[in-house]
């Protein structure tokens, strides 16, 4: 089993790593593993919430479930990433559910000890602050693009965001099932489908279950549907 030395992730991550290691430190004891397999739930909508999460491995998604059952992710996190401060400084309940995409492991960080760390130093909000300050600008710029573009747009974009370049082109591994990104798109599992279909018949892209080839990097920044 994977062990983790917290106060070496921590320093590590981008809303504690400009803090001295006295200021780190008041946050070890309050931090915890929380370890997880493929569709485990963390949290449900409406659970009180009691501190904040740190993914160390695996991934994790946030999302709303319909009376109808269907489910709309609006969120997946990554190692490295953090989720719930908003909802943890809001002192709100979770409005939404947060589920493990994979098997994985996170930190949770509870509230008391970073309220005792700001009350300690105003400095520590300053830093956090700024974080959460970065994530709301990305989920503005989120709602901006589905606002004004078609899914193809949507799709090609996602694209050319996770991709990795190389010589050839660029190669894409999908980091979790198709459903799960065309509801990260807005898109239905369909639609996302029938768009990596048609990139794939005009050669801009070859598609093998999760791994994707971009055959045409430069023509793929520059495609403009018909």
């Amino acid at each position: 089993m994977l062990s983790i030395n917290i106060r070496e992730f921590l320093k590590h991550q981008p809303l504690f790593q400009q803090l001295s290691d006295e200021q780190r430190e008041l946050l070890v004891p309050g931090t915890r593993e929380v370890r997880g397999e493929k569709g485990q739930i963390i949290f449900q909508k409406g659970d009180p919430c009691d501190g904040m999460y740190l993914v160390v491995y695996g991934k994790v998604k946030l999302s709303l479930i319909a009376s109808s059952g269907s489910e709309k992710v609006m969120e997946i996190f990554h190692p490295g990433q953090s989720f719930a401060e908003a909802v943890m400084f809001l002192q709100r309940p979770y409005p939404l559910l947060g589920q493990f995409v994979e098997d994985g492991m996170l930190l949770h960080v509870s509230a008391e000890v970073i309220h005792q760390a700001i009350r300690n130093d105003p400095g520590f909000a300053l830093h956090m602050l700024a974080g959460l300050s970065l994530r709301l600008h990305a989920l503005v710029r989120d709602v901006e693009r589905y606002s004004v573009e078609n899914a193809t747009q949507r799709v090609v974009n996602y694209l050319l965001q996770v991709c990795k370049p190389h010589q050839q082109g660029a190669n894409v591994h999908l980091p979790v099932n198709k459903n799960l990104i065309a509801s990260r798109l807005n898109l239905t599992p369909e639609t996302f489908s029938r768009v990596l279909h048609q990139l794939s018949e005009e050669g801009l892209i070859e598609v093998n279950g999760r791994d994707i080839l971009i055959r045409q990097l430069p023509e793929l920044e520059q495609y403009q549907p018909g």
